[in-house]
Parts: structure tokens; C-alpha cells; sequence
């Protein structure tokens, strides 16, 4: 009895989630709502018999999952947080792009930043730049449109690759799925498939395009603060490599460093109160992770998970995989992967890779099924689900070139 009101909660919640738009409740507190709610359920209503102590060992194998991903998330958008704040991004972004260049020319620009700038910085922030970039162009309607289409795709494909990207990615190696040596094998896969689809948008442009420069200047204080974000970056890559420390440490530590170093660089008054920055952090993003995965955990201790296991089971991991990525075009990718890795799955290492590039790229078929979509739509006033879905067919043929890379990239290499 217990199990079937669990579920119906989860169900409950989950549509919330898919209809947020429609309900205008953000999905941070549905999700916090009724994960903690099942939990507090299992414990006044044991689920298959178990003890309190048995239920508890649970919730805390589930609790500290969380609290590392949490962890992690928080110390990297701190840096992000620091340094959009003081305009380094936006002055950076002016510095990179021309005065002047063809549409053509801007299309393939827009995809390589795009991709780059997601891998090291959060979603929402790279998808903000960019989107930023092409608003403040005298571009037609379906010129801007096809603009937002790449940056939405080139923003979810530039985070697969590194465990700062993208959360689904940092879910999967944390639980030793994968390597960050072998997460480096989609890099290429995955830009081949950003430069498929800038490719596809941009045969019908042929006008030219002239880029409004504001001179913002940079300080040498946050040029230091930044070098110690890619500097956090690199050695936490490196670290876990070499000597398997968790990137959660290390990125904490880069965080230290930065609060650190702020009180004795050069304006000091402007930087003496860096740890308000982490006021700045996106926490409704980082509560409805937490709501997903107690949901996502108390799934796996009803059973319910065990349907995914079974499917993989009936259909080869890798059309099961490629068909998990247009699901997270419609279903959120983190409560899918975290539904997935909790089922048990048994999967290659190839396979994992596969299905990290899926849930992470997939989301992008659909304007709403991507934390980029979303932001875009809300600042491109002509980009709906509609006008998105005529480059259905562009998008899915680059992200099939994208997935078919990988599983020939990570063959290569593993084999």
C-alpha cells in the first residue's frame, strides 16, 4: 500500500515538473515538497518491513550522494557567480568576438563559444552570454531564431565532456561509471555534432553582420580570481587522474583559495566580502536537485527502478541509450539519469559514454527539455516550442552524428 502512495506522490511531482510553465510553481519546491514527504512517509510507514535504523542507513547513503554533487555545484558556481558579477564574462565576450563578419561566419563564432564557454561555466550563464551576443543584433526573426537554435544545442553538447558542464555528466562520474580521461573522449564527438548542426542552419545566410563594441575594462584582480577558477578546473582534472581525489575536495580547496587571495589583492575594499558571492549561487537549481534525487532514491527502494533494468535487458544498451536521449527531451535529464544509475543498469564503459552524451545532448531536440531552452525562450520573445520544432530535423540529425561519434571514438580508444 505504502509503495503504490509513493509512487503516486513521485508521479505527482514529476508531472509538476514537465507543466511547470503551466502552474508557474517553480520545480525546486515540488520536488523538495514530496521527496521529503516519501521519505518521512517510509519511516512512519516501513517499506517492505524495514527497522527505522534500516530506513536511515538508506536516507544517508542517499543524503551524501547529494551533498557532494550540492557541494561541488556550489563551489563552482560561487566562481561563476564572482565573476558575471563584475562583468569579466561580458568583457571577455567582447574582446573574443570581431567588429565585423559574415552571418555565416557568426554562426560558426557563436557554436565555438557557445561550446567552450559551457564547459567550463554553468548552463544557465553560458546560455545567457550568448543569447546575450546575438540580442544586441539587427537580425531577422528567423535569422535570431536559427542563432538560438545553436546556441541551445552547442551550450547542452559543450558540458558533456567535463564534470564542471554539466550535472548529468558529474552524476555519472561520481559514480564511477566513467573517468574524467574517458569523459574527455566526447570533446570531439560532440563539437562535430555542434558543427554539423551550425553547418545545417547556415546555408541559407548570406548577410553580414557588425558587432556593437562597448570597451568594459577588466581588473587584474579578477583576471587573478579567474586564473584561479581554470587553474581549480585543470587541477581538479589532473588530481583525480593522478591521484583518484574526489573533484569535490579540490574544488572546495580552489574555493578557498579565492576567498583567500580576494582580501589581499589590490582593491581590497571590492573584494573583502567575497563570501557574499555565494548568496549569488542559483540555490533553487541546486534545491531541486536535491528534491530529484530523494525522490529518484526512494524510487530505487520501492523496486520501482528495476522496470529500466529490465528494458536494457530486452534492447541493446546502445539503441536503448540513443532513445534515453530524446526521453530527456521531454523528461528532465537529471531525474532520468539519476533513475538510470539507480536501477543498477550493467553497461561497458563505451556504453556509459553513450549515454552520457544522450541525456546530456538529447535535451536540446526539445526547447523544453534543457535548463538552455528554457532560459532561451524566456529571452527570445519569438522562440517557442513551435518555432523551435522547425529545426526538429537539423537537431536530430546532429545529434545523431554527435552519438554515432562517440561510439566510434570511445571504441577506438577502449578497444
Amino acid at each position: 500500500m505504502i509503495n503504490n502512495v509513493i509512487l503516486f506522490l513521485v508521479v505527482i511531482s514529476f508531472v509538476m515538473i514537465i507543466i511547470e510553465d503551466v502552474i508557474h510553481i517553480n520545480k525546486a519546491k515540488t520536488t523538495l515538497f514530496f521527496g521529503t514527504l516519501c521519505w518521512i512517509l517510509a519511516f512512519i510507514f516501513p517499506i517492505h518491513n524495514n527497522s527505522a535504523a534500516e530506513t536511515s542507513h538508506q536516507l544517508n547513503e542517499n543524503l551524501l550522494e547529494i551533498a557532494t554533487l550540492w557541494l561541488f555545484l556550489m563551489s563552482a558556481m560561487t566562481f561563476v557567480a564572482y565573476l558575471n558579477s563584475k562583468g569579466f564574462i561580458s568583457a571577455l565576450v567582447q574582446r573574443v568576438l570581431p567588429t565585423s563578419i559574415s552571418e555565416r561566419g557568426l554562426m560558426f563564432v557563436i557554436a565555438i563559444f557557445a561550446f567552450v564557454f559551457s564547459s567550463f561555466a554553468d548552463n544557465v550563464t553560458a546560455t545567457l552570454v550568448s543569447i546575450t551576443v546575438v540580442m544586441n543584433l539587427q537580425l531577422e526573426v528567423k535569422k535570431r531564431l536559427k542563432y538560438a537554435t545553436l546556441i541551445i544545442f552547442a551550450v547542452n553538447s559543450g558540458g558533456v565532456s567535463l564534470i564542471t558542464g554539466d550535472v548529468t555528466t558529474l552524476m555519472i562520474f561520481l559514480e564511477d561509471k566513467v573517468t574524467i580521461s574517458n569523459l574527455l573522449l566526447l570533446v570531439i564527438p560532440s563539437f562535430l555534432g555542434v558543427l554539423t548542426l551550425a553547418t545545417l542552419l547556415s546555408l541559407k545566410l548570406k548577410g553580414q553582420v557588425t558587432l556593437a563594441k562597448t570597451r568594459i575594462k577588466i581588473e587584474k584582480s579578477d583576471i587573478i580570481i579567474a586564473l584561479i577558477f581554470v587553474s581549480t578546473i585543470s587541477g581538479t582534472l589532473l588530481a583525480n587522474v593522478i591521484f583518484q581525489i574526489p573533484p569535490v575536495l579540490t574544488f572546495l580547496f580552489g574555493l578557498s583559495i579565492m576567498f583567500l587571495v580576494a582580501n589581499i589583492l589590490p582593491n581590497r575594499n571590492k573584494n573583502h566580502d567575497v563570501l557574499n558571492y555565494v548568496r549569488e549561487v542559483e540555490f533553487d537549481a541546486l534545491l531541486f536537485f536535491l528534491g530529484v534525487l530523494l525522490l529518484v532514491g526512494i524510487l530505487k527502494e520501492i523496486g520501482v527502478l528495476n522496470g529500466f533494468t529490465e528494458m536494457y535487458q530486452h534492447f541493446p544498451p546502445i539503441a536503448v541509450n540513443y532513445v534515453v536521449g530524446f526521453m530527456s527531451s521531454i523528461i528532465d535529464n537529471v531525474p532520468l539519469t539519476a533513475a538510470l544509475l539507480k536501477s543498477g543498469v550493467d553497461m561497458k564503459v563505451t556504453e556509459w559514454l553513450m549515454l552520457t552524451y544522450a541525456t546530456g545532448v538529447g535535451g536540446s531536440i526539445l526547447v523544453i527539455g534543457s535548463a538552455a531552452g528554457i532560459i532561451a525562450m524566456s529571452k527570445v520573445k519569438e522562440l517557442n516550442f513551435i518555432s523551435y520544432l522547425r529545426n526538429a530535423l537539423y537537431l536530430i540529425i546532429a545529434y545523431t552524428v554527435g552519438y554515432i561519434g562517440v561510439y566510434f571514438a570511445a571504441n577506438w580508444a577502449l578497444a
